[in-house]
This record gives structure tokens, sequence and C-alpha cells, in this order.
């Protein structure tokens, strides 16, 4: 186990975990004053040797490692993927592939939504981690042993990890379960931070047409001022001021300062000039270009319904051993209490098996719910049906 800090060094040991049939992979990095993330030691790890890599280690060149995570030979195994993947993206312009991601293994597995990796090896390699060097300056030179340690044994424990998940996944023929998350994962689009499409997070906030537009505008501003200037989006201006602004729409200097939260004196900056451009491109926005979305509704038997088949949902969950959320999201229910046939995952494949077709039947009365032994099941209604028609027919 070792600290990598010159380029022949790293190129001679990517070149020899390029031999091997998987490698692991962690990263540290620092984001809570930048927008992009700042990659500081880089963890590896094959069936035999661990390092870490001083990613900032003065004249280092990656390209060694970027190699190798381009190598389709090689499967990259991550815990909890996105942040580590967006680094390498951010950093090459390429996605580590063929990937795994032991967090999404360990749902499909049923160990819950989300497990966290110092979990995951208590269950699986019966060890307790040392967090102590958890939160501590990763871009302070020179790293200490205990930081070493503790990012080694990020990615050590990860082999065992992954061979207990794999062996799991074959051995149940769910292996291919994880096909889509991969997908996503491994997608450009999932790490590109497009301004024209920042209002998407924000867009239940919009009451009518005119929010949305004004919102739509204000947003890709912020994105685009976050971006080139390299700071956190709550720097430029934070969510809950974006979002009043937009719904208050003001149109000159003195009615933006005037909104309670906007920063004092902002409104007579370039920020400010810029905001009230934005404002102003918003409001001729023709209404009928606008996207088209829905705001969130939960009153009514539409409410009922998703709450009806939420029920149903961990109730099959529960049954198969997968985590909830691998089989549908809350915004996928919604989406299928409104139309049998709507265009969610858990419509298509195994989620459907599994889940989509029972919740269909449950929607028009095929299929009903109970409780024995305090536990819910399901009673499909044509099974019922048929057994009192037999026992009408025995009684004649």
């Amino acid at each position: 186990m070792s600290l990598v800090t010159d380029s022949s060094d790293l190129a001679a040991i990517c070149q020899t975990f390029a031999k091997y049939p998987y490698v692991t992979v962690d990263t540290e990095f620092l984001r809570e004053t930048t927008f992009w993330p700042k990659v500081c030691v880089i963890q590896l790890a094959s069936e035999d040797q661990a390092v870490a890599i001083d990613a900032i280690a003065d004249g280092l060149d990656l390209t060694p490692f970027f190699e190798l995570m381009a190598n389709p030979d090689v499967v990259k195994v991550f815990h909890a993927a996105r942040q580590d993947v967006e680094i390498v993206w951010h950093l090459a312009k390429m996605i580590p592939a063929p990937l795994f991601d032991t967090q999404v293994a360990a749902m499909v597995c049923g160990y819950g939504d989300q497990i966290a990796y110092g979990e995951l090896a208590q269950s699986i390699c019966k060890v307790t981690l040392d967090k102590s060097s958890r939160f501590t300056d990763w871009s302070r030179r020179p790293l200490s042993d205990a930081q070493i340690d503790y990012a080694i044994a990020d990615v050590t424990h990860l082999r065992d990890i992954y061979k207990a998940l794999r062996q799991k996944l074959e051995k149940t023929g769910r292996l291919s379960w994880l096909a889509d998350e991969m997908g996503t994962l491994c997608n450009f689009e999932t790490y590109e931070q497009r301004p024209d499409r920042a209002w998407e997070r924000y867009a239940h906030r919009a009451r009518k047409p005119r929010d949305l537009a004004v919102l739509m505008e204000l947003a890709a501003w912020r994105e685009h001022e976050a971006q080139s200037r390299d700071v956190p989006r709550s720097r430029v201006l934070k969510d809950d001021i974006l979002t009043e602004v937009a719904l208050a729409a003001p149109r000159t200097a003195e009615a933006l300062g005037d909104l309670r939260a906007f920063p004092r004196g902002m409104e007579r900056s370039r920020a400010g000039a810029e905001i009230l451009a934005a404002i102003e491109r918003g409001l001729e926005r023709d209404p009928k270009t606008l996207p088209k979305f829905e705001r969130e509704r939960r009153g009514g038997n539409g409410g009922a319904t998703v709450e009806l088949l939420k029920v149903l949902l961990r109730q099959v969950a529960e049954k198969q051993g997968v985590a909830a959320k691998m089989i549908a999201t809350t915004d996928e229910l919604e989406a299928l209490a409104a139309d049998d046939k709507a265009d969610i995952p858990a419509l298509k494949g195994w989620r459907r098996e599994l889940f989509g077709a029972k919740a269909v039947q449950l929607k028009h009365g095929r299929l009903a719910l109970t409780v024995e032994n305090n536990r819910v099941v399901t009673l499909e209604w044509h099974d019922a049906q048929d057994g009192a028609e037999d026992e009408a027919e025995a009684s004649a």
C-alpha cells in the first residue's frame, strides 16, 4: 500500500491493474467552495494490491488512470458511483465503463435504499470502518498516515463487497436488473450541467406559465454564472431567493432591492442588471413555447390510488427482497395512478413482472390487499371468484 505521486509510477500501476478483471475505485474530493468537484485523492485496488493516488501532486499526469477507466476489459467497481464518475467525466470527458455500483447492487439484493458503504462493510465483511478522517481537508499536504489508511480502506473492503454481491446476483438471476441503473450512470447526459435545463428542479414552484418562463431564464443565468466562476450555486443566489425573484418578477432595480430576501445592494451590481435582463427575457417568452409541466396533485381519488400503490410496492419489495426505490419512485406511482400505459420503468421489463402488472390489476379491482399474520398480502380477484363459483357448483 502506497501513495502515488509520480507519473511513471502511476503508469506502471495502471498497466498492472489493467491485467485484472476488475478494479475498485473511490475518490476523496472537496466541493464546499466550488461548482465543480476538486479531486484530491484517487484510490484503486486490484485483487492483491491497493494504492492511493495524490491527484494534486505537482506534475502528476492522470492519463494512465483515465485509460484504465476506459479499458473495456476491466470492470470498474464503485460504491455510490455518481459523484466519482462525475469527477472523471469533468476531468477527462469520459465515463468509466463497464461499471458496477455496489450501492445499486445492494438495493437489488435487499439491503435497503442507498445503504452506506460502512454499513455494507459491516454486514458483508464484518468490519467496522474508522471514519475519523472522513471530514478532513483532503487538499492539505502532506497527507497523514491515518488519511491514507482511511482512503485505502474504502477500496480494499470494496473488493469483498463486490464479489459477495455479484455472486448473489448471479445466483438469483438478477444481475441484468442493474442494467437500467448502470445505463443511467454511464450516460453523458447524467453529468452535463446544462444551464437551459437548470429550471427543471424548481419547476414545481411555478404557479403559472409566466412564473415558469421567468424561472427558466433566471435559473439558466445562475447556472452559467456559477459554472463560469466555479462557485456553488448558492454563492450566486440561493434557491429560495431565486424562486422568490421569479415569482415576483420585478422590472426595476428598486423593486428588485425591495424583495425581502434579496441581498442588499446586489440590485445595483452587474449581477443585478443581469437578473433584471433575465426577467425581461422570461416575460417576453411566448407561453405557447414553454415546456409542459404538471404540478403535483395529491388530493382526490388520485392521491388515494397513489397511497394504495405504495402499500403494494412495499409488499412486493419486502417479499422479493428488493429496495422499493429500485422498483418504482413516488413520481412513477403518480404517473401510474393517472395512466395504465405511462412511459415509466415500473411498467417495463423485470419491474413490470414484479410490480407493474400487479399495480394495474390493483387499480382496476383485479387484485386486493389484505392482512394476514400482521403482513400485507395480495389476493387476485379472479382466483377468489373462481373459487366461489366452484363452491357453488359443488353445493348444487
